[in-house]
């Protein structure tokens, strides 16, 4: 059994500059070792005969200095570097310039076994030869027992570039880094063996390759923690304290007993501030031992000293003038006779961990006092009662002088400059600051992880400062690629989108780089078509109408030609068509009621419906036109940041609602008459369904052309309202590793029940919510672990619900390309009508995926999602299902 024990915790970077000691110590003794040996040699030579008189002093000048050994320098540049220079006086024994002139060789890191001779003495003429070898050059090195992706890290991490000089030392602290390394993460029996090889060829050069043979071991568990001092506070509640590190215990699943020394370092803070929180102020860790078990797992004990247990007493703040006591209090929340809590007290102050904290330091710096300082200091601790006096330096007022931008080389300045929040002459802000980052974040062009406020020129006397942010522009349009099966065939979607787009250029033959950019406008062609359908639509949007306000104008035109199947043929019939013709206009404005993150939209849209001898279960009248005239005002609140492709915090909600005009309050047309007239028509058909008499088959071929007049009649000016409600919120867990969970909700309803709800606008669950066409106005809802529109009727829903919980982790958010893994939980449900919906009966399902984001082809991935429940009309749960996303987020 081994024992590891340490009196106090030993930092990280007590350790890191532990490992620079060894490392240094290893160097110079090899380096005072050889110097030592060479100073013997001279005192102890005995050249020709004639014997060097140790025991006085005496000074020679250097007659000649020669250079033997293996080395491709020439004996001139040997003899400079070692500063030894022909005709000068040294001292022998007892002089430095000899071993100086090793030191200097030595500290080349071009030699290795140098010595330096006497190998002639003529009176006072001494002559000096220096024996070396050159120090052998890295060609090639090969490592194993980590993956692939991992070795070309380690070879940067180490700088094992081929041409470095391989000495000792480097072959020393590439072992004790690897095994540093590995040991952090868990694997305490990690093994790094070096070996070096001299390579055999025509060149001059002395080269080996290098060999290196990584053996992680297995990851240590933890079979016990056991704490020692602690008579307050219980061991299990000290250990749940321990976010990270966990002992063995057979129920738990979410977190493992491995060791991992960084982990356990927070662990230990964390314990320390668990104490803290309950009052104990002067808790501490005394010591704390790994003991390594004959099982391979390992012990922690830990030894803690409570203290006592602390009150607030009086809190008395001072300095303040702008900001009066009871103002501070409300902010600070400590009363008298509160248990001490020095983590919250902290936060109290100064929350580190949130921007938008409500904190006595984020009061003063969202008011102007930048330069303020607020400091907690305790002035008495009688009988475990803590008197505190909040100090308060408030400073000048601050004020912006310049506000610049830089790394903005496409987009226009005026784009950039009229989304910050800071201006020339205004009263300094934090909120603002950490706005104006989230909006530069939020608008698309730059990537969101670099955008960097700089504080410039800050002078405390006059109170101002200038303010540069640096932005890094990425790509902003993007081709859109998609395929899938829907709507009885392939799709497939080619379309074109320039996000950062300028109309004014248009014209301009030199601002085609490849299309004009830089003005923060929309601009996208869409192609979509299988040989069922064609889709062909445009859409600009302008954020900034008029340049002055953020009121943003949309407009859109679109194209959509449906045919019909034919059984016979199994494919589409060119003759029979259902065209669709579109337009768009919208206006959407920033309120500052409640708050500047709520956005008032408007659209105004107008479809025509035209139907050429088609004839479906969807409508039925085969030949006739609708028109669709509907107003859509949304509401809709958005504070996520700072990345819109991986947004870590904040929540962003939408309602809408989508009416027609109420056509049928004022046409003077009976609908309640033609409502009973279609269902007495209606019956009669199914009464003359398997009828072969001649007469009665033209009964039932009169009363359908009946019912489609009627229907023709109920959809010329369709005539609805359509609500829909979505939130998403985002929450850190830890690190980046953020949840999201979401909620949708749509219904689509009639005014007039007797013309019923159409059979347009609908709802259609299920899928990737990608591969389906937007026809007739309907929409694709994503319900992963399902096939594509298989939970709603065959002419969709008119209700639906739909709850998902997504967690989610990056891989890498770091420049233009970013990849982040997701699992998810989700449900839903669709319904024909109000009376069937239940928004607790839904199907579930649960999965995997990964996303990938590059500027060219927007968001690109692949969900893998289980169905636990069958679909409608079938009783075996649906399985594993695979999706495709491309172009589009969940």
């Amino acid at each position: 059994m081994k024992i590891y024990i340490r009196l106090l915790p030993v930092t990280k970077k007590e350790n890191e500059d532990l490992e620079k000691q060894v490392n240094n110590l290893t160097k110079h003794t090899y380096r005072f070792l050889n110097i030592i040996s060479c100073l013997m040699i001279l005192m102890c030579y005995t050249a020709h005969g004639q014997t060097l008189d140790i025991s006085k002093r005496k000074d020679y000048t250097i007659a000649d200095i020669s250079v033997k050994g293996e080395t491709v320098y020439g004996a001139e540049t040997i003899i400079t570097y070692s500063g030894l220079i022909k005709g000068e006086k040294v001292t022998i024994p007892g002089g430095t310039k000899i071993s100086d002139g090793i030191k200097k060789l030595w500290d080349s890191n071009l030699f290795s076994n140098i010595d330096v001779f006497i190998s002639k003495i003529e009176g006072n003429q001494i002559y000096l030869e220096i024996q070396l070898d050159d120090l052998p050059e890295l060609k090639e090195v090969k490592i194993t027992g980590v993956k692939k992706g991992k070795i070309s890290g380690i070879v940067d991490e180490n700088k094992l570039t081929p041409g470095i000089k391989v000495t000792e030392n480097l072959i020393t602290t590439t072992k004790y880094y690897l095994e540093n390394k590995y040991k952090k993460e868990g694997y305490l029996n990690a093994k790094a063996l070096i070996s070096t090889s001299k390579v055999i060829d025509s060149v001059e050069k002395t080269r080996v390759d290098m060999r290196i043979r990584i053996d992680k071991g297995q990851k240590v568990k933890i079979k016990k923690i056991a704490f020692y001092g602690n008579k307050k506070m219980s061991s299990k509640r000290l250990r749940k304290a321990m976010k990270n590190t966990k002992q063995k215990n057979l129920i738990r699943v979410h977190k493992r007993s491995k060791y991992i020394e960084a982990d356990y370092e927070e662990d230990l803070v964390n314990v320390v501030n668990k104490l803290k929180e309950k009052g104990f102020r002067d808790a501490r860790i005394v010591s704390d031992s790994l003991v390594v078990n004959d099982d391979k797992t390992v012990d922690l004990k830990i030894t803690i000293e409570e203290g006592e247990k602390y009150t607030y007493g009086t809190i008395n703040f001072l300095g303040n003038t702008i900001y009066s006591d009871e103002q501070l209090n409300q902010v600070l929340k400590i009363k008298k006779g509160d248990t001490y809590n020095g983590v919250e007290l902290e936060k109290r102050i100064a929350d580190n961990s949130d921007p938008d904290a409500f904190d006595l330091t984020n009061l003063y710096q969202n008011n102007g006092y930048l330069f303020s300082t607020i400091t907690p200091v305790e002035v008495s601790a009688d009988g475990n009662v803590i008197d505190m006096e909040i100090r308060v330096t408030e400073g000048k007022p601050a004020y912006f002088k310049n506000i610049s931008v830089k790394g903005n080389n496409k987009t226009n300045d005026h784009v950039v400059y009229r989304e910050l929040r800071t201006r020339p002459g205004q009263l300094y802000s934090k909120s603002n600051v950490v706005r104006t980052v989230r909006e530069l974040g939020q608008l698309g062009f730059f990537d969101a992880q670099e955008i960097a406020p700089d504080f410039k020129n800050v002078n405390p006397n006059d109170g101002t400062l200038d303010m540069e942010f640096s932005v890094v522009e990425k790509g902003s349009s993007q081709i859109e690629l998609q395929g899938g099966y829907g709507g009885g065939g392939f799709i497939g979607t080619l379309g074109l989108s320039f996000n950062n787009f300028a109309i004014k250029d248009l014209f301009n033959k030199k601002a085609y780089t490849p299309v004009p950019m830089g003005d923060g406008q929309s601009l996208s062609l869409r192609l979509q078509a299988s040989q069922f359908f064609q889709t062909y639509s445009f859409s600009f949007s302008e954020p900034w109408l008029g340049g002055e306000k953020p009121v943003q104008f949309s407009t859109s035109i679109s194209q959509t030609k449906q045919f019909l199947y034919n059984r016979a043929t199994r494919s589409a019939d060119k003759d029979r068509s259902f065209n669709i013709t579109g337009i768009n206009f919208g206006i959407a404005k920033k309120l500052t009621v409640p708050d500047d993150y709520f956005v008032l939209s408007q659209n105004l849209g107008y479809q025509y419906y035209d139907l050429n001898n088609y004839n479906t279960g969807l409508f039925t009248f085969g030949d006739g036109s609708a028109n669709n005239l509907a107003y859509t005002i949304g509401l809709s609140r958005n504070n996520t940041y700072n990345d819109p492709i991986y947004p870590e915090g904040g929540s962003n909600f939408s309602l809408s609602a989508k009416v027609t005009f109420p056509y049928s309050a004022v046409n003077g047309v009976d609908y309640t008459a033609l409502k009973n007239e279609r269902d007495e028509k209606a019956e009669r058909i199914r009464e003359l369904s398997n009828t072969t008499d001649d007469d009665e088959i033209a009964e039932r071929n009169a009363a359908n052309e009946r019912i489609s007049e009627i229907d023709q009649e109920r959809f010329k000016w369709l005539e609805f309202y359509k609500i829909k409600f979505s939130g998403d919120w985002y929450t850190r867990i830890k690190g980046k590793l953020i949840l999201r969970p979401r909620f949708e909700f749509g219904f689509l309803g009639a005014y007039n029940n007797d013309r019923g709800v159409i059979p347009f606008e609908r709802f259609f669950l299920g899928g990737d919510g990608m591969t389906t066409y937007r026809l007739d106005g309907r929409e694709a809802i994503a319900l992963r672990g399902y096939a594509n529109q298989s939970l709603s009727s065959q002419d969709g829903g008119s209700i639906y619900n739909k709850f998902s919980l997504e967690l989610r982790h990056p891989i890498t958010l770091k420049g233009q390309t970013k990849i982040f893994a997701l699992a998810f939980l989700e449900g839903g449900a669709s319904y024909n009508d109000f009376k069937d919906f239940n928004p607790f009966n839904i199907q579930r399902s649960a999965g995997l995926g990964i996303r990938l984001f590059m500027p060219a082809f927007g968001l690109l991935g692949i969900d893998f999602g289980h169905g636990f429940d069958p679909i409608p009309g079938s009783t075996v749960k649906n399985g594993w299902e695979t999706h495709f996303i491309l172009g589009q987020q969940f």
